[in-house]
């Protein structure tokens, strides 16, 4: 969804728990990370997706900006959940100027809100395969009201919103300009703390998309419960980044020492759940393209960094699964970024590296 035609757009990355900015160059030979930084989020700042303390979040927005230096206004930010719909739909072959004209009207029939409470963007996909006289279009809508709130705190933060896309574009955006070799059918799932995006893509095309409310923070939240310690504590337990015991402040109980064995089983058991949403997603995808094959997952996001998931998710879905490189084709300034630090956070910046790719002349 296009507001204005301005050049030197930033991206913006705004989750429920955690911040990302992108600052990308594009020259004529090469695309260059320019910067690239998070900030942590209070946990009821962003709930399901809808900005409960737009204060508090662009003064993060502004702090991650003064810290990063970013002098560039222009901003691609993104939306997801239940707020968004995408789908692929059938329409009689028309010019896109007749579409535009006729849109609100055929997606009428296909969104679950009132049209004159969303706003609408397609995209024509291409001739139908056996009727000439009709064609494949990518239909989106979102919610103004969610728009709004996600513009107004752009503009409290002095940034200028000029592009709203959609978290499975922003995916797409990265995988088609990283992972140049993968043709026919991959599963993008990104995980963050709280959805799950799924998008499967053919030749490089969306073809069926899905957000999910699940995401990391379920796992935190039982392991936090399990051994009695606060939510930072927990995710870095998750996130196998420690082993001994969980420290508390002085003067409260000890917590329990997160046995690996223990903190394995609490993400099994989630991963469990979360590949039965996406084996029915998958169901989907082949009750529409039935000769399809999926060959692989591609997988993204904070949530998907727990300590072993990756794994769990291969052997339950038998299929490959690779994490998500968003940095694999793009120059990086390694007097403003640490390359280390960027390896470790490469699948949390997946969006925000899409977003800051954007050309704001394409859909």
């Amino acid at each position: 969804m296009i507001f204005e035609r301005k050049e030197n757009l930033i991206g913006l990355d705004i989750g429920s728990r955690t911040i990302k900015l992108a600052e990308v160059l594009q020259t004529k030979k090469d695309r260059i990370l320019q910067k690239f930084g998070m900030a942590d989020l209070p946990r009821d700042a962003i709930v399901e997706g809808r900005i409960k303390e737009p204060a508090v979040v662009s003064d993060t927005i502004k702090g991650l900006i003064n810290d990063l230096k970013v002098k560039a206004h222009n901003v691609a930010t993104s939306v997801a959940g239940y707020s968004v719909i995408i789908k692929r739909i059938t329409v009689g072959k028309v010019t896109e100027e007749e579409l535009h004209d006729n849109i609100q009207f055929e997606a009428e029939q296909y969104i679950p809100f009132d049209v004159q409470d969303v706003n609408i963007d397609f995209h024509i996909i291409g001739e139908h395969e056996s009727n000439p006289n009709q064609m494949h279009v990518m239909l989106v809508a979102a919610k103004k009201e969610i728009i709004d709130e996600y513009s107004d705190v752009l503009e409290m933060a002095n940034l200028n919103p000029c592009v709203i896309d959609v978290d499975a574009f922003a995916l797409e955006k990265v995988f088609e300009d990283n992972y140049l070799n993968e043709e026919g059918n991959i599963a993008l799932i990104d995980i963050g703390a709280n959805k799950m995006n799924i998008n499967i893509v053919k030749d490089y095309m969306s073809a069926f998309t899905r957000d999910v409310s699940i995401g990391g923070e379920q796992i935190v939240r039982d392991i936090a419960s399990r051994f009695e310690c606060s939510f930072e504590e927990a995710e870095a337990v998750m996130l196998g980044k420690t082993k001994d015991k969980v420290p508390q402040e002085e003067g409260e109980t000890k917590g329990k020492a997160p046995n690996k064995e223990e903190v394995q089983e609490i993400v099994r058991s989630f991963t469990l759940s979360w590949c039965k949403e996406l084996r029915q997603a998958i169901d989907f995808y082949y009750s529409t393209y039935a000769d399809e094959d999926i060959k692989k997952i591609i997988l993204s996001g904070g949530g998907a960094m727990a300590e072993g998931l990756s794994g769990l998710l291969s052997a339950e879905t038998s299929l490959d699964v690779e994490m998500c490189n968003p940095f694999i084709n793009i120059k990086i300034n390694e007097k403003q970024n640490d390359i280390n630090y960027l390896k470790k956070i490469a699948p949390q910046a997946v969006i925000c590296i899409g977003l800051a790719s954007r050309s704001m002349f394409e859909k």
